[in-house]
């Protein structure tokens, strides 16, 4: 199931590039973009990642981290982020353990499907300083997605 806003976020831990492990309790006290992406390197999933690196100045400013996740592993994640330019960090969540926190693999047998393919839903949340949900984006648009998470910061 699909937190909602005013739900407490679904812990969490990973490795993200660079090797380092994250979770949910490193983030707290400040706001966190965590955003769930199908795929690394992929035409809409690039346009996503590169408008969320161009606001990412304005997003710190506002006090929020960003952090994508998808199914792809560390050496992916590395070089996706190299290619890009990206400042923020990605997490490799090899085993789905997180998109299955957050409901984004989907029900059914599609979901079943999602998760042997590690294809994520695309969805983006806005986890407050005390670790709440705070907004939901079901449907991010690739392109302006920064301006669509600071409008809500």
């Amino acid at each position: 199931m699909r937190p909602k806003p005013g739900d407490e976020a679904p812990a969490f831990a990973g490795a993200t590039t660079g090797g380092r492990r994250v979770s949910l309790a490193d983030f707290r006290g400040g706001k966190l973009v965590l955003y769930f992406y199908p795929m690394d390197d992929t035409p809409g999933c690039t346009a996503q990642a590169c408008s969320l690196r161009d606001h990412n100045a304005e997003i710190a400013a506002k006090g929020a981290a960003i952090l994508g996740v998808s199914a792809q592993g560390v050496d992916s994640k590395q070089r996706f982020a190299r290619k890009y330019g990206l400042g923020f960090p990605l997490l490799a969540d090899t085993d789905h353990a997180v998109a299955k926190a957050y409901g984004v693999l989907g029900s059914g047998l599609f979901g079943i499907a999602r998760s042997v393919a590690g294809v994520y839903e695309r969805v983006t949340f806005i986890i407050d300083e005390k670790g709440r949900v705070a907004h939901v984006i079901d449907h991010p648009d690739t392109r302006g997605h920064g301006g669509e998470v600071l409008a809500l910061l």
